[in-house]
C-alpha cells in the first residue's frame, strides 16, 4: 500500500511558501504562489496543485520571471480601468495588488476592469474569479498562454490553451464558478497522462504532422485541439484579442517566441472584468441574487450539477480532514526545500 501523509491546509501552505523563499522569491511573490498552489491541492485539482511548483522553479532558474518583483499599481484615478504592472513577476502577486482597487471601482461605477501587464501566468483562474465574487461582484477572467493549440481546421500550434473563468456571487454558499481552458483539456492534464503512462482520449490532440493522436508524447510535440470545434477556436481567438492585443501584451505565438519552450510558465498579460449585479439591475423588478437562485435551483432540480461543486466538496473535506499527499509527493517537497533552484537543474 502506498504510504501517505496528511497535512493541514496551513501546514502545506507553510511548506510551499518556504520552498519558494528558499528559491529566492520575495515574501510577496512566494506567498501569492503558495496560496494558489495550496488552493489547488485543497480543492483536489491536482493539475494545478504542487505539481506546478517544479515549473515555477524552472521558470525562475531560466531567468524568465523576476522572483523579487514588486507589482506596481499604475495611476488611473477615476477610470473604470485599473492597471497593474507585474514588473516581470508572477500574475498572482500582481492580482493581489489590483483586486481591492478593482472591487472599489466596480462598486462605485458598476463595472471595472483590471489589466495586468508583464506577468508570468501561474495556475488556474478560479482563485482569482472567486476573489472577485468574494467582493459581491460577478467576474470574468481570461488570459492567453503559449501557442500549443491548433485552430479548428489547422494543423499546427497557433492559439494558447487560453483559460476563461466566470463567477457569480451567492449568499451563504460557494459562488457559481466555471474555469476552463478553451482547448479540449489543459496542457497540464496531458502532461499528467504522460507521467502516468496513460493514453489520451480521442479528439484531444494531433501530432506534429497534423494527424489525430492519443499518445501524450506525440500530443506534446504536436498540438492540442479546441473544445467544441470552431466554437472553442473562436473563443480562444477572442481571448488573444482581448487579453493580449487589446491590453497591449503578448499573444500566444509571441509568448512562445519569447520563451522558446513550453516547459516554462508563460509570460503575457491578464484581463479581469468585475460587474456589480445591483448596479446593472437597478430600477428593474426583482432582486438579481434571488432570481439567480431560482435559476440555479431549476438546474439542480433537473438532476444537473452546477460547475465547481465537486471542487467545493473537496474543499470542505480538506478543511475538516486535511490534505493527503503521497510519499512521493512529500519527498519531492522535501527535495525542493532542501535544494531550492538546484532541484530543477
Amino acid at each position: 500500500m502506498t504510504q501517505t501523509c496528511t497535512l493541514t491546509i496551513a501546514a502545506l501552505y507553510e511548506r510551499v511558501e518556504a520552498i519558494f523563499l528558499k528559491a529566492g522569491l520575495n515574501a510577496f511573490q512566494a506567498g501569492a504562489l503558495a496560496r494558489v498552489i495550496v488552493a489547488g491541492e485543497r480543492d483536489a485539482c491536482k493539475s494545478h496543485g504542487i505539481y506546478r511548483i517544479e515549473g515555477a522553479l524552472r521558470t525562475v532558474r531560466a531567468g524568465k520571471v523576476k522572483p523579487d518583483a514588486v507589482p506596481e499599481l499604475l495611476p488611473t484615478e477615476g477610470s473604470a480601468i485599473v492597471k497593474v504592472n507585474a514588473r516581470g513577476g508572477f500574475a498572482n502577486a500582481a492580482f493581489e495588488v489590483g483586486v481591492p482597487v478593482l472591487a472599489e471601482r466596480a462598486g462605485k461605477l458598476g463595472l471595472a476592469a483590471l489589466v495586468i501587464n508583464d506577468c508570468t501566468h501561474f495556475s488556474a483562474l478560479w482563485p482569482e474569479v472567486e476573489a472577485v465574487t468574494g467582493e459581491g461582484l460577478a467576474g470574468l477572467v481570461m488570459c492567453p498562454s503559449y501557442a500549443t493549440v491548433a485552430p479548428t481546421g489547422g494543423n499546427k500550434p497557433l492559439l494558447g490553451t487560453n483559460p476563461f473563468a466566470f463567477g457569480w456571487p451567492r449568499e451563504n454558499q460557494p459562488p457559481y464558478v466555471f474555469d476552463f481552458a478553451t482547448s479540449v483539456a489543459a496542457r497540464g492534464e496531458i502532461e499528467l497522462h504522460r507521467r502516468a503512462g496513460k493514453q489520451l482520449p480521442e479528439g484531444w490532440a494531433i501530432d506534429a504532422n497534423g494527424n489525430p493522436t492519443t499518445d501524450p508524447e506525440a500530443a506534446l510535440a504536436g498540438a492540442m485541439l479546441p473544445f467544441g470545434g470552431h466554437k472553442g477556436s473562436a473563443i480562444g481567438t477572442m481571448i488573444e484579442l482581448l487579453a493580449g492585443i487589446m491590453i497591449g501584451d503578448l499573444t500566444s505565438p509571441e509568448v512562445l517566441d519569447y520563451l522558446g519552450t513550453t516547459t516554462l510558465a508563460p509570460f503575457h498579460g491578464e484581463l479581469i472584468i468585475a460587474m456589480s449585479p445591483e448596479a446593472f439591475s437597478a430600477g428593474r423588478p426583482g432582486n438579481a441574487f434571488a432570481r439567480a437562485e431560482v435559476l440555479f435551483d431549476a438546474i439542480v432540480d433537473q438532476g444537473a450539477r452546477l460547475p465547481s461543486q465537486r471542487r467545493f466538496l473537496a474543499r470542505a473535506k480538506s478543511e475538516t480532514d486535511g490534505i493527503t499527499l503521497t510519499a512521493t509527493e512529500m519527498e519531492q517537497l522535501d527535495r525542493f526545500l532542501a535544494h531550492g533552484l538546484d532541484a530543477v537543474g
